[in-house]
């Protein structure tokens, strides 16, 4: 039985690796030392608020070294880190912070007001901690980062520890927006991820565990040097997150952007400064502005130290993948299929005179695809089935029995986790991913829930009935576009005012990129939609190809 904990790990990291570099943002720079040391501060400061073992902290920030500090710190101190998007409205921290039942919050100092006005609803919520960037003076109710960090002196004698002690049973929560309803909190057993994420790991630690073992293994003579992550997608998803976990387990070190939107230039300008030798990105929403700034300026950027580049959540289509090769030639290019459920699904390699097809994607040994029986769908046979993992995974959602039933599955004596992919499998055994078979539009790595969409919509005073369907993007994979029917007796809203009726109300991303007027959205009887019907209206009437209004459903 093994026993693995992360903070276990990258303590002796730092213990044996102290003057390596661990994070780095611009001019702040973290050695293994600071980062274990600043670490304990804050683990120290949350287990001096009285929070207790396993109680949930949550990290509403955006990617910078307080990131991996606070994961670290509740690690530590056996807390579990929630991870918050940072685009969600007062509404959704609410739902969110509730159900994770969190009680403390590590915040940056723009989201102070956000933080502020969510506090009352939240009473279980006892410690705040202020990140300063520049947003202004930490809040009254607040605890100053800064000054947590030094709650433990570097000479303190050993780690910061919870009064339970660590286990590998500690948990982390990645709440993910999933094909259905509101966010579900997935729970990863500290044990189960290392073990998973260590199967593909630059150090690969064989064992239990145990501590002489990782010792040996960090001591070794290195192969290579040590990774230099840049993770290109926010921390607070799990893209990002478990590719810096991955490369910090292996002693290496993460290198962050300080902007906080997608700035080409920049992640350009940080992969040459900082030699970065990976990179994490969202398919071609990163790799298609990447790859038109090469070729716009060709010879501009150094990207020589780059010979690793992973994607996971958006399509990354095979012309792109060979434009990268014709600017690095020895570029290795993995497409992963996974989600936070399910780690390593399937993926496809790409190189020099060896380029993937576009979502063709080879399956891990524990993967396969099964038809709607729990039989394996044959190969060659063109039939669609469902993809599913078996092995290590989370044990189930957050306070969710019914979800986490539907999802982690007994077929024929084993589990099995079954996101929703389908797909069919190949005469030789390649994979070709289809979707997902519910209506969850995925744009740019975000998941969005037609439903929660259309709610915001149909508040409006014009409106009358709604349908979001997702069109396919070149960058985005796909983009919110929403159908509407207006009352005829109100003022006909234009589109910017009801995208902007929706900002209101939701993050920006599920925002309708697009709103077309419909005469009726043409429910049946029943209350029911056909959702292909304008999903395909709504592509062809984005592309310029479509007919002038969409049929109705009864007809």
């Amino acid at each position: 039985m093994s026993r693995w904990n992360f903070a276990d790990v990258w303590e002796a990291v730092a213990e044996l690796h102290p003057d390596a570099p661990a994070l780095t943002q611009g001019s702040t720079r973290r050695t293994w030392r600071q980062l274990d040391d600043r670490a304990n501060g804050v683990a120290a400061t949350l287990l001096a608020s009285g929070l207790d073992h396993q109680a949930k902290v949550a990290q509403y920030l955006y990617n910078g070294p307080e990131y991996i500090e606070s994961l670290f710190a509740a690690f530590k101190a056996s807390l579990v880190p929630v991870n918050t998007n940072y685009r969600y409205t007062e509404t959704e921290l609410t739902y969110l912070w509730d159900n994770a039942d969190v009680e403390a919050v590590v915040f940056h100092g723009s989201f102070a007001a956000r933080a502020d006005a969510v506090r009352a609803s939240l009473p279980g919520i006892r410690t705040w901690l202020w990140v300063d960037d520049g947003a202004g003076p930490c809040p009254s109710w607040a605890t100053p980062y800064e000054a947590a960090t030094e709650a433990v002196d570097s000479s303190h004698g050993g780690p910061v520890c919870g009064p339970g002690g660590r286990s590998p049973d500690d948990l982390l929560l990645i709440y993910t927006g999933g094909t259905t309803g509101m966010p579900k909190g997935v729970m990863w057993r500290q044990d189960d991820l290392f073990a998973v994420l260590n199967q593909t790991g630059e150090l690969r630690y064989p064992g239990d565990g145990n501590p002489a073992t990782v010792r040996a293994i960090l001591t070794a003579p290195a192969k290579h040097p040590p990774a230099r992550l840049l993770p290109g997608p926010p921390l607070m998803h799990g893209t990002g997150l478990f590719t810096a976990m991955s490369v910090l387990s292996s002693a290496g070190s993460v290198v962050m952007l300080e902007s906080r939107h997608l700035d080409i230039q920049e992640l350009l300008d940080t992969i040459a400064a900082e030699r970065v030798t990976e990179l994490s990105i969202v398919g071609d929403a990163f790799a298609k502005p990447i790859l038109a700034a090469l070729d716009a300026h060709p010879g501009r950027w150094d990207i020589s130290s780059l010979w690793l580049v992973i994607s996971s959540g958006v399509m990354w289509s095979e012309e792109v993948k060979a434009g990268l090769l014709r600017h690095q030639p020895r570029l290795i290019m993995i497409d992963s299929l996974g989600s936070s459920e399910a780690i390593g699904m399937a993926r496809s390699r790409s190189q020099l005179g060896e380029t993937a097809s576009t979502a063709g994607f080879q399956l891990s040994p524990d993967t396969k695809v099964l038809a709607e029986d729990g039989t394996e769908v044959v190969a060659g046979s063109g039939q669609q089935g469902i993809v599913a993992l078996r092995g290590r995974g989370p044990i189930g959602y957050y306070k969710d029995p019914d979800k986490s039933a539907a999802t982690f599955r007994i077929i024929d004596g084993e589990r099995w986790t079954v996101p929703g992919d389908f797909a069919t499998v190949a005469a030789d055994g390649s994979v070709r991913l289809l979707g997902r078979g519910s209506g969850c539009i995925n744009t740019g790595g975000e998941k969005v829930f037609p439903e929660e969409v259309e709610e915001a919509l149909k508040l409006h005073p014009a409106v009358l009935d709604a349908v979001v369907v997702g069109v396919p993007d070149e960058r985005f994979g796909e983009t919110v576009t929403a159908l509407v029917e207006c009352r005829s007796e109100a003022p006909n809203p234009g589109e910017e005012d009801l995208i902007g009726w929706v900002r209101e109300r939701l993050a920006s991303y599920k925002a309708p990129r697009r709103v077309l007027p419909v005469a009726t959205i043409g429910r049946a009887p029943n209350g029911k939609v056909d959702y292909r019907r304008l999903r395909q209206y709504a592509i062809d009437t984005v592309t310029g190809a479509g007919e002038a209004q969409p049929s109705t459903a009864t007809e």
